[in-house]
């Protein structure tokens, strides 16, 4: 039976292992294990960091927010593989939220790092999640449509439109 995810039948198929090393091959189960597993450690990764942000450690907030939302987005490498997925990165209806969200976590880091000002901290993290949430919203049929639409209501019932 057909599915809808490129290299998600029963048999085994590269997927990102086999672009990373070249030789190792994953069933669908293990895929979705490895998109799952990653996935959650990278949400538990970012969720953690904000224990290091209220006790004012913020490099360590900074490092560990970015590194979560890298674990987070490396999950669907085990859909498509690596080069399949920075291919899909720089498509050019994902280009831009790619470009923001690449550009936010370096920027994020080298605030965190040297200034050290939370605010400018707190204004990369929020960039860095809505440039997460763009792109990500990017691979569902439809869904940036949607959002647009749903700001659009809530904007014009708050009185901003």
């Amino acid at each position: 039976m057909p599915t809808p995810f490129k290299n998600m039948d029963d048999s085994t198929s590269g997927g990102m292992m086999e672009d990373a090393f070249g030789a190792f091959k994953m069933t669908r189960k293990q895929r979705l294990i490895g998109f799952g597993l990653c996935f959650v450690v990278g949400a538990v990764i970012s969720g953690l960091s904000f224990i290091c942000l209220t006790m004012g450690n913020i490099p360590g907030w900074a490092i560990m927010y970015t590194a979560g939302n890298i674990t987070s987005l490396m999950s669907t490498s085990f859909w498509t593989g690596f080069s399949a997925q920075f291919k899909k990165m720089f498509d050019p209806t994902r280009r831009i939220a790619s470009s923001i969200f690449l550009g936010s976590m370096v920027t994020t880091l080298i605030i965190a790092l040297k200034t050290r000002v939370v605010l400018w901290c707190l204004i990369c993290c929020a960039i860095q999640f809505l440039a997460l949430f763009w792109y990500s919203a990017s691979y569902i049929p439809f869904a940036r449509e949607m959002i647009i639409k749903v700001l659009r209501k809530v904007l014009s019932i708050v009185g901003l439109r």
